[in-house]
């Protein structure tokens, strides 16, 4: 996906956010998709995520549909796996003698592919709302993570949509050679986009090593916490956003705890 967890800047309530407070939000957000065992929740946990992209602002919307569409592609793969491989359980939906699907494996994969997509989506949501360098700076100062690690976790986020950029320009260089992508055989998409690594890998070292020696000509091992120089304050929005997703992850658990109760 072209410009894949790039940051959109704008006015959104979530934008105005501290950064420290996003980051907790889309924590708690993911937390509750793991602790519920629920498919009501997980499904309104994912409708709660699309709300929060709309909120967020159009660019932002479209790229969570965006994001959701790509993630219930790969959830189709993973639950037809997870189904034929969990043979525990009844046989629902038998294929031939002794083979079919269980109650188990199609429980198992659904909660599987909900969990993936309710869990990925406040991350993106969140990395596509926060400028990385506010991020960098709160870590450090806030949460004193030292420089380094801060660095090199908003450096890793920083080369996701270069890479993606990067891969749709070979792309479009093999377009112009002749090479056509738009097959339907998924199997024969893979086998013609594999070799496409290679030189996309070469492409990111040398990115990766220009990187190193910018950073090291900037100064890299002399900065500290006292080298971020912006003060981020916390406001009555992110209180609110705290006390929403702690409720939200308090529910799940309650919720959680009563189905078992009620199982027991």
């Amino acid at each position: 996906m072209k410009g894949l967890l790039a940051y959109i800047p704008g006015n959104s309530i979530f934008h105005k956010m501290h950064p420290i407070v996003k980051l907790l939000f889309a924590i708690f957000i993911c937390a509750s998709c793991f602790v519920s065992s629920s498919f009501e929740i997980l499904i309104g946990l994912i409708i709660l995520n699309l709300i929060f992209g709309a909120i967020s602002g159009k660019e932002v919307f479209k790229r969570t549909v965006g994001i959701f569409k790509g993630l219930f592609k790969i959830s189709i793969f993973l639950f037809i796996i997870q189904v034929l491989v969990i043979r525990t359980g009844n046989i629902i939906i038998p294929i031939g003698k002794n083979f079919g699907l269980t109650d188990v494996g199609i429980t198992n994969g659904l909660l599987l592919v909900l969990r993936l997509m309710g869990a990925t989506m406040p991350l993106s949501i969140m990395i596509t709302d926060t400028d990385l360098n506010d991020l960098s700076n709160t870590l450090v100062k806030t949460l004193h993570v030292p420089y380094k690690y801060a660095y090199t976790f908003t450096t890793a986020i920083r080369f996701i949509p270069v890479f993606s950029s990067e891969m749709n320009i070979i792309i479009e260089a093999q377009k112009s050679r002749g090479v056509d992508f738009d097959v339907k055989n998924p199997f024969k998409k893979i086998a013609m986009i594999v070799p496409l690594c290679f030189p996309l890998l070469i492409s990111s070292v040398r990115k990766i090593d220009d990187t190193a020696v910018a950073t090291e000509l900037r100064g890299f091992e002399l900065r500290t916490g006292k080298s971020c120089y912006k003060t981020y304050k916390l406001h009555g929005v992110d209180f609110l956003g705290i006390l929403f997703s702690g409720a939200v992850l308090a529910c799940s658990i309650i919720f959680r705890n009563l189905i078992l109760f009620i199982h027991f």
